[in-house]
């Protein structure tokens, strides 16, 4: 409210400066002007008279006699006696009126056609997304999900709320509003990368099918897109054209400024397409040596207070992903509640991506989850557990599903 105030007093005083400017410098003595004038115009005839000598055009006694006549007139003019102007109004009347006019119209015209409410608007709950708790964001979501209702042309609005489903692990939401969005600027590579990256984690992940059809409309729209260059590497892997997933990595990878744990985690994708294609080993003697920092073993359990909860055929995912940074899983399990205990081991070889492994990421966290629907999607009443935030190497991790999952 005081910024707003503030700028807007601002703009008002250069406003009123502008108008009145050109007023106020108005000079108030015509006659003066006048005179200095008649002098320049003189002083110019007088300068023609030397000049006419110089060249010859005029005799000697021809330019005595017209100078002789121009200073007597020189004479005749400031000995005259200088009338008085005209009375002249002070200028005040206009320059005052002015400076009330402009700022009492502006607020007027603010008051009439401006919307006082905007200025108590609170800041923008995205402006520190740390500060939301998990309620928050469903309560923002579901008014978002209303808004675009009652405005379904809204693109930007669209793509906004796939986004937060997808946040939410509610797919199926995502990838409806999504297309809702793609509908409105089917031009937009992002937009079509994103859209596909939703269908892919509904559909296990896989860039098959679908998804691959959206990346290949993004490329043809923006052929240098990062995310869509490495999306569709990713594609190109899965599908075992690893010629055309070389291709686009490493033009993702030549591109400047681009960031070096990207570089690195598609250099490694790169490095494993291509031991695929030519069948020779791409790991070095140093990396399989080094191959046990980037293995996790460990026990997933239930929990005795919970067994009632679950069948003998119910699903159970055993999933690692990052601490921090990418919700999707670095690699999974699926088991049965029967197999439990479980013994689990995960490392690169597993990786549901080969540009997102275990290696690259420096802290991630084991989880389990009793799936009652037998879906990936997490449903209220699934049976959960973690380890919390370990680093990749560790043995003997211990993941203990003690806890109901009350819903999204």
């Amino acid at each position: 409210m005081i910024a707003f105030a503030s700028i807007a007093l601002l703009l008002l005083v250069i406003a009123v400066a502008i108008v009145l400017w050109p007023l106020l410098r108005r000079s108030n003595s015509p006659a003066f002007g006048r005179e200095l004038s008649n002098l320049d115009i003189h002083r110019d005839q007088f300068a023609e008279l030397d000049r006419d000598l110089a060249a010859g055009t005029l005799g000697a006694d021809r330019y005595e006699q017209a100078r002789s006549e121009l200073e007597r007139r020189v004479l005749d003019e400031a000995t005259a006696p200088v009338e008085p102007p005209p009375p002249v109004a002070s200028g005040k009347t206009v320059p005052i009126v002015l400076v009330v006019f402009i700022p009492l119209a502006a607020i007027l015209l603010y008051l009439h056609l401006g919307n006082l409410q905007g200025l108590k608007v609170l800041p923008h709950p995205a402006a520190d997304m740390s500060s939301i708790t998990a309620d928050q964001f469903k309560e923002m979501t579901a008014k978002l999900a209303v808004r675009m209702q009652q405005n379904p042309g809204d693109a930007e609005g669209w793509k906004m709320l796939g986004r937060a489903y997808r946040a939410m692990e509610r797919y199926g939401e995502a990838n409806e509003a999504y297309r809702k969005a793609v509908d409105l600027k089917p031009q937009d590579a992002n937009l079509l990368a994103d859209y596909a990256e939703s269908l892919a984690l509904t559909a296990g992940r896989s860039l098959i099918g679908e998804p691959t059809r959206l990346l290949d409309r993004a490329i043809q729209l923006e052929p240098r897109n990062t995310k869509v260059l490495a999306l569709s590497g990713s594609a190109a892997f899965e599908r075992k054209d690893y010629k055309a997933a070389i291709g686009r990595w490493e033009a993702v990878i030549k591109q400047p400024g681009i960031d070096s744990s990207l570089a690195q985690a598609l250099q490694k994708g790169v490095d494993e397409a291509k031991a695929r294609l030519t069948g020779k080993p791409a790991a070095s003697a140093s990396a399989s040596a080094a191959a046990g920092k980037e293995r996790v073993t460990g026990t997933v359990s239930l929990d005795a207070s919970l067994k009632g909860k679950a069948g003998p055929d119910d699903t159970v995912f055993i999933f690692a992903r990052a601490a921090a940074g990418p919700r999707m899983p670095l690699a999974i399990v699926k088991i049965k509640v029967a197999d439990l205990p479980y013994q689990f081991t995960f490392d690169d070889s597993m990786a549901m991506m080969p540009e997102m492994k275990l290696s690259q990421f420096s802290e991630i966290v084991v989880g389990a989850r009793v799936s009652k629907s037998g879906g990936a999607k997490p449903l209220a009443g699934d049976l959960e557990g973690s380890s919390g935030t370990i680093k990749p190497g560790r043995s003997g991790v211990r993941v203990t599903i003690d806890k109901v999952f009350a819903g999204p």
